[in-house]
Parts: structure tokens; sequence; C-alpha cells
């Protein structure tokens, strides 16, 4: 199982690596607005030093065509570095994008997906990450869950590599249908990520614990005293 962070918040990316045993970071057009205007290529290469090599960092293209996703997704790959992995809308263009970009060695994200055949074109096409929209698609009616165990299926049944990184959450328990249903990874916001530990029956918990120690140990007594 992994956790992506949302977020290209670098204060945030740090405290919550440090905190969380992250796989990665993802963005998008979105998440980037909330930074205000940055200066893009080394904003992202900042975030790279903060998670390291050895985590993905997933960045969106923005053309509408083929050609100017490709060409966007060799620049990002340039000037950051070619195990950034390029996140695609699996539009027909996008498809047509992925397929080029697989066959040039590129990691691809499939993002944008509603629905089974989507995840299967993008399959087909070279995707690495399957991202469905959780609560977008619950929000249209959709059982995000059912998409999920079924896209699932079909890639143990064909053996194939892909995995399927479970996005748009509004509240963990989404988050954690996602993984039960199926799903190798969630990206989440950094809210997200803090509620999963903020229940009043932990802390309660903890309080209990605690006080039972200084009850019987005495209050000065650690288990870092010789």
């Amino acid at each position: 199982m992994e956790i992506l962070l949302d977020s290209t918040n670098v204060s945030e990316i740090k405290k919550c690596n440090d905190l969380f045993e992250l796989a990665g970071v993802t963005s998008n057009p979105l998440i980037i607005k909330n930074e205000g205007k940055i200066n893009f290529y080394s904003h992202f290469s900042k975030i790279r030093k903060v998670i390291g090599k050895n985590k993905t960092l997933h960045i969106q293209t923005l053309a509408s065509t083929a050609d100017e996703m490709i060409a966007e997704a060799r620049a990002i790959l340039n000037k950051i570095d070619d195990q950034v992995y390029i996140k695609i809308p699996v539009t027909e263009q996008g498809l047509k994008a992925m397929k080029q970009l697989s066959r040039e060695g590129a990691h691809i994200t499939a993002t944008c997906i509603y629905t089974r055949m989507q995840a299967y074109l993008a399959i087909a096409a070279g995707a690495d990450y399957l991202a469905p929209y959780c609560n977008r698609m619950e929000q249209m009616g959709i059982d995000f869950r059912a998409i999920i165990a079924e896209i699932s299926d079909v890639l143990e049944r064909t053996a194939s590599p892909a995995k399927i990184v479970a996005a748009s959450f509004k509240n963990i328990t989404q988050a954690t249908d996602a993984l039960a249903a199926g799903a190798n990874t969630i990206t989440v916001t950094s809210d997200i990520l803090h509620s999963a530990c903020a229940f009043p029956p932990i802390d309660l918990a903890v309080k209990e614990f605690h006080d039972a120690w200084i009850s019987s140990q005495g209050k000065n007594s650690k288990l870092t005293t010789p």
C-alpha cells in the first residue's frame, strides 16, 4: 500500500514527510493554485529535494492536444528529472500522448478516470498509475468502490503492473473504502491524512495509559530513567 500527499506546499510536504511514511507527492493545477504565482520548475525541484529520488513525484500536463502534452512532458522530465510521473487526463488526445511517452520510457499517471473503460484504455496505452476520482464519482451517483474493485480484478487477471491510485477524497472514510475495494495507492490532502489519527477515543486511551503509569510508578518516573 502507498500513500501519496496531494500538495505543493513545501512546508506542508516537509511536515507530512516527517510524520508519515509517504510514497510520494502528487499535484495538479488546482493544487498549485493554492501557492499563488510560482517559478514552476524551481518549485518542483525543491519538492524533489524534500522527498528524495526514492519517492514518486507526479506532475500534470496542461495542454489539450497530444503533441502539446508530449512537449510539456518532455520539458518536465528534462528540467526536473526523468523519474517524474507525468499525469495525463484519459481523453482521446491524452491516450495518444500516453502511447508515445510510454514508448519513450516515461512514467505515466492516467488521471481524470470516471469509468472502467477509461482505465482499461489507459492500461493499454502504457499507464503506470490509474487515478479514479472517487468523491467526484460519488457526487455523480457512480459507485467508485465497485469501479475500483472491477479495475483491480482486471489488473490481477491480466497480470498488469499498473496500480490504482485512488484520488479526489472528501474524507478519510472514502480513502479507506478505496483501499478496501482494491486500490494500491491513495493520494490525499494533509487534512485528511491528519484526520486519520484525530479520533477522541485515541486521545482518551493514551491519557488513560499515561495516568495509570503515573499512579503506579510516580510522576517523575520515565522509561528512560536509569
